[in-house]
C-alpha cells in the first residue's frame, strides 16, 4: 500500500512537470488555428454549420491524432523509455536488423537497455517481411532516409514554432491598438526571438520551475475564456462535436472546406512532442496530464471560440483576442506570451537532442555538444544549430508578410513528420511488438489515411509559404546523407586497410622500436585489428609509449549506455607488448564526458581487465588478440587502485607554472610540460590527479603488481591522444556523382565543422595528428 501511494505521488510530480515542456506548443495552438482555416475562400461562408463544422473536424481531428494515436498507442512504443523518431528507428534495428553502422558486436548485444522483455513475443508471419527487408541494403538506406528526413522536419519545427507562437501572441496588440503599425509588431517579435537564442546557452535550470505553473495558468485561463463565450453567445454549440457536422461542412463548402483543412491541422501541432520528449517523463504521467487538463481545455477553448464566431464572424481574423472579454485582455496576453516562449524553448532544445542523436548514428557533421553538470538530465546546447535556428527564425517570421502563410508552412512541417511517425510505428507493431501484419496495415491506413487528406490539402499551399520548410529539409537531408556516406566509405577504406595482427607480433615486446614513459591512446573507428593510423605513425616516428591503448568510442543504438556497462576491455597480443584495446560504448542520447573523467575511468578499467584477466581468465600470452570484458559489472575484486586528487579546479597559482609531478621524465621535460599547460587555454582547470595501488591488496600472481604499476608510473608521466588528420580524394576511375560528392560536398563540410579534437574534448598540449590520405 505504501508503495502504491509512493508511485502515485511520483506520476503527480512528474504530471505537473510534464506541463511546462511537453504541452506548450499544444496549448497555443488556439491562437491561430480558426483563424489559418477562414484565411482562404472559406470565409465567404458565414452560416453556424459551416463554423460548426470547422469545430467538428478541430474536435475529432485533435480526437483521433492527439488523444488515440499518441496519448494511448504511440507512448507505448518507447525505447526503454525513450521517445521519438530515433526511438523507433533504434527498435527496429534492434529486432529487426536495419542498422547501417559499421561496428556492431555480438557483445553489445548483452548490454542491459539492448533487449526490452515487453517485446519478446516473435510472430511467425513477420519473419517473411523482416527477412526481406533484412536482405536488402537498398530497403535499410531508404528506412534511414526516410527517418533521415523526418528528423529534418522536426529541425525545421525548431525555427517555425518560435516564429508562429510569438508572432501569434504579440500580434493579438492589434486588437486594442489597430492604428500601431506592422513593423513594431515585428521588431516586438524579433527582440523576443533575439533574446530566447541568445540566452540558450545559459541553460534554462534557473527559470525552468516556472515553465509548469505558466501553461496550467494558461490552459485554464483559455477554457474558462472558452466556456464564458459558450454561455454567453452559443450554448447550443455542443451539437458541433457531433460528426453528422462534417458532412454538412463538405456538403456546403466543397473544394474550399478541403483547402481549409491545411488549418484545421494546426490543432494537433506539438502533439509529437508528447512522444519525443518521453524519456523526461512515464507514459502514465502524460496521460494524466492530458486527460484531466490539456484535452479538455482546448476543446473548451475551440467550442467557445466557435460559440463567438457563430455570432461574430467579421472578427474572424482576430478569433481568439476578440472573444477575451475586456477586464482580462492584457493579463491573458501577457500569459500568452509567457506560454508561447514556454512553448518556443521546449522545441528548440528538442531540436538540439534530435541534431546530437544524428550526429551519435554518424549522419551529422561534427558538432560542438555542450552540457554543464548544473543543468537538467539530457539538456543540451548546440552553438552551431542554435544560430542557424535563429537566423532562419528571423528569416521566416520577417518575410512571411501574412502570418497566414507562416502557418501554411508550419502545418505542413508537422503534418508531414506526424505521416512519417504513423508508418514507422506501423513497422514496430509488426516487427517489434510481434502483431500481425494486418493489424499493423489496419494502424497505417486508419491514421495514414487522415493524415494523407490533411497533407493533400496543405500540399495545395505549398506557393503560399508550405514550399520553406520541404526545401530546408531537403538541404538538411542532403547534408546527413553526404556526411553518412563519407564516414561509411572512410570506415571501410580503414577496415580493409587494417595491419595484420600476426605482422605486429613478429615485431616482439618493443615493436621494433623506442618505447618510451607515458600512455598513448590511439583513436579508431576500428573494433578489431591495428589501424593503418598505428603504423603510419611508426613508420615516420619509431618510437611510441610504454602503454598503448587502442580507442574506439562507438554508438549502439539504445538511448542510455549504463556507466558499469560503457567500457569493454581487451588485449592486443601478449602481456609484455602492453597493448589494450577500449571499446566506449555510447547511447544516441548519452553526452559526453570531459578528458579528464575519461582518462581516470579508462586507467581504472584497464586495472581492472588486468586483475580480472589473471583471477579468473588465466594468461593470455601468445593471443593474437585477447578476449573482450565488461569491467565494471562485478565487485568481486574491488578497486585496484586509489585516486588522490592533488589540485582543485581554479586554485592552480597563475603566476607560477603548475605543480611538477613525479614521473620518470626528467626534470627539463617536466618543467616544459608544465609550462606548456600553464599557457594552454583552461588547463589550470583541469582535474589532476594521482594513482597508487591498493596497500592492502594481495596478489596471487606477482606479475599482477608489476603490470598495474606500469601501468600508474606511465600514467604519471603523461597522456598523448592520437588522432588521423586524413586527406580524402576520390580515386581516379569514380564516376562523377562520386567524385562531387567525396571532392566538393563532403570535403566542404569537414572543412567546415568542428575537428575531432574539440569534440572529443582533447587538450591542445595532449594531441597528436597523424595525416593519413584516403582514396574512396
Amino acid at each position: 500500500m505504501v508503495d502504491r501511494s509512493y508511485q502515485c505521488k511520483d506520476v503527480l510530480i512528474l504530471a505537473y512537470q510534464s506541463f511546462g515542456v511537453l504541452f506548450g506548443d499544444l496549448s497555443i495552438s488556439p491562437l491561430y488555428v480558426f483563424k489559418s482555416t477562414f484565411s482562404g475562400n472559406l470565409s465567404n461562408y458565414q452560416s453556424e454549420d459551416v463554423i460548426f463544422g470547422a469545430l467538428s473536424l478541430i474536435f475529432w481531428t485533435l480526437t483521433l491524432l492527439s488523444l488515440f494515436k499518441h496519448v494511448i498507442i504511440l507512448l507505448n512504443a518507447d525505447d526503454n523509455g525513450e521517445g521519438g523518431i530515433f526511438a523507433l528507428y533504434s527498435l527496429l534495428c534492434r529486432h529487426a536488423k536495419f542498422s547501417l553502422l559499421p561496428n556492431h558486436q555480438t557483445a553489445d548485444e548483452e548490454l542491459s537497455t539492448y533487449h526490452n522483455p515487453r517485446y519478446s513475443y516473435r510472430n511467425p508471419q513477420s519473419l517473411t517481411v523482416k527477412r526481406f527487408a533484412e536482405r536488402h541494403k537498398k530497403a535499410k538506406t531508404a528506412l534511414l532516409l526516410l527517418v533521415l528526413f523526418g528528423t529534418c522536419l522536426l529541425i525545421c519545427v525548431g525555427f517555425l514554432t518560435p516564429a508562429i507562437s510569438i508572432r501569434s501572441a504579440i500580434e493579438g496588440v492589434k486588437v486594442r491598438s489597430s492604428e500601431l503599425h506592422y513593423g513594431v509588431v515585428l521588431i516586438i517579435a524579433c527582440i523576443l526571438l533575439v533574446g530566447l537564442f541568445v540566452l540558450q546557452h545559459r541553460g534554462t535550470y534557473r527559470v525552468a520551475f516556472m515553465f509548469a505553473p505558466i501553461v496550467i495558468l494558461w490552459s485554464l485561463s483559455i477554457a474558462a475564456i472558452g466556456v464564458y463565450n459558450i454561455l454567453k453567445w452559443n450554448p447550443r454549440v455542443y451539437k458541433a462535436l457531433s460528426p453528422y457536422y462534417i458532412y454538412t461542412f463538405f456538403r456546403d463548402t466543397r473544394y474550399d472546406g478541403w483547402i481549409s483543412l491545411g488549418g484545421v491541422l494546426l490543432c494537433v501541432t506539438g502533439a509529437e512532442a508528447m512522444f519525443a520528449d518521453l524519456g523526461q517523463y512515464t507514459a502514465a504521467s502524460i496521460r494524466l496530464s492530458f486527460f484531466c487538463i490539456i484535452y479538455p481545455c482546448l476543446v473548451l477553448q475551440y467550442m467557445g471560440q466557435a460559440a463567438f464566431l457563430s455570432k461574430n464572424f467579421a472578427a474572424v481574423s482576430t478569433s481568439f483576442y476578440a472573444s477575451i472579454p475586456d477586464s482580462l485582455f492584457w493579463p491573458v496576453l501577457v500569459m500568452a506570451t509567457l506560454a508561447a516562449i514556454v512553448a518556443s524553448q521546449s522545441v528548440i532544445s528538442a531540436t538540439f537532442s534530435i541534431v546530437k542523436q544524428c550526429y551519435a548514428i554518424g549522419c551529422f557533421p561534427r558538432v560542438k555538444v555542450v552540457h554543464k553538470s548544473k543543468w537538467f538530465r539530457g539538456q543540451i546546447y548546440i552553438p552551431e544549430i542554435n544560430w542557424v535556428l535563429l537566423v532562419l527564425c528571423l528569416a521566416v517570421t520577417v518575410g512571411f508578410r501574412d502570418i497566414n502563410h507562416l502557418g501554411n508552412a508550419y502545418g505542413l512541417t508537422y503534418m508531414s513528420a506526424m505521416f512519417l511517425t504513423t508508418w514507422l510505428t506501423a513497422l514496430i507493431i509488426n516487427f517489434v511488438w510481434g502483431q500481425s501484419l494486418v493489424l499493423a496495415l489496419l494502424f497505417a491506413l486508419f491514421f495514414g489515411s487522415i493524415e494523407i487528406i490533411f497533407l493533400s490539402s496543405s500540399f495545395i499551399r505549398i506557393s503560399k509559404g508550405g514550399w520553406v520548410p520541404l526545401v530546408l529539409s531537403v538541404i538538411f537531408m542532403l547534408i546527413m546523407f553526404v556526411w553518412h556516406y563519407g564516414s561509411r566509405k572512410k570506415y571501410l577504406y580503414d577496415f580493409h586497410n587494417k595491419v595484420p595482427m600476426k605482422q605486429i607480433l613478429t615485431l616482439g615486446p618493443s615493436l621494433g622500436i623506442v618505447r618510451v614513459p607515458g600512455i598513448g591512446l590511439i583513436f579508431t573507428a576500428l573494433v578489431s585489428g591495428v589501424p593503418a593510423t598505428f603504423t603510419r605513425f611508426l613508420t615516420n616516428l619509431p618510437t611510441f609509449y610504454q602503454v598503448a591503448v587502442f580507442v574506439c568510442e562507438k554508438t549502439v543504438l539504445v538511448p542510455y549506455v549504463p556507466q558499469k556497462e560503457r567500457y569493454l576491455i581487451g588485449r592486443i597480443g601478449p602481456k609484455s607488448f602492453r597493448m589494450y584495446r577500449c571499446i566506449v560504448r555510447n547511447g544516441y542520447k548519452d553526452v559526453q564526458k570531459n578528458e579528464d573523467d575519461f582518462e581516470n575511468d579508462l586507467i581504472m578499467s584497464i586495472a581492472e581487465f588486468i586483475q580480472l584477466e589473471a583471477e579468473g581468465s588465466g594468461t593470455l600470452e601468445g593471443s593474437v588478440d585477447g578476449r573482450m570484458a565488461v569491467v565494471r559489472t562485478s565487485e568481486k575484486f574491488g578497486k585496484r587502485l586509489e585516486i588522490s586528487e592533488l589540485e582543485r579546479n581554479g586554485e592552480a597559482s597563475s603566476s607560477m607554472p603548475p605543480t611538477i609531478l613525479n614521473s620518470s621524465k626528467s626534470h627539463i621535460l617536466q618543467y616544459l610540460q608544465s609550462t606548456y599547460e600553464m599557457e594552454s587555454p583552461g588547463s589550470t582547470l583541469r582535474r589532476r590527479v594521482r594513482f597508487k595501488l591498493q596497500p592492502d591488496m594481495n596478489y596471487r600472481d606477482p606479475n599482477v603488481k608489476d603490470e598495474l604499476l606500469e601501468l600508474v608510473e606511465a600514467k604519471q608521466s603523461g597522456v598523448a591522444y592520437v588522432l588521423g588528420h586524413s586527406h580524402i580524394k576520390a580515386k581516379m576511375n569514380a564516376p562523377c556523382l562520386k567524385r562531387f560528392m567525396i571532392h566538393v560536398a563532403y570535403l566542404f563540410l569537414r572543412k567546415n565543422c568542428r575537428a575531432p579534437a574539440v569534440v572529443l574534448n582533447i587538450p591542445q598540449t595532449c594531441l597528436i595528428e597523424v595525416g593519413m590520405n584516403y582514396y574512396l
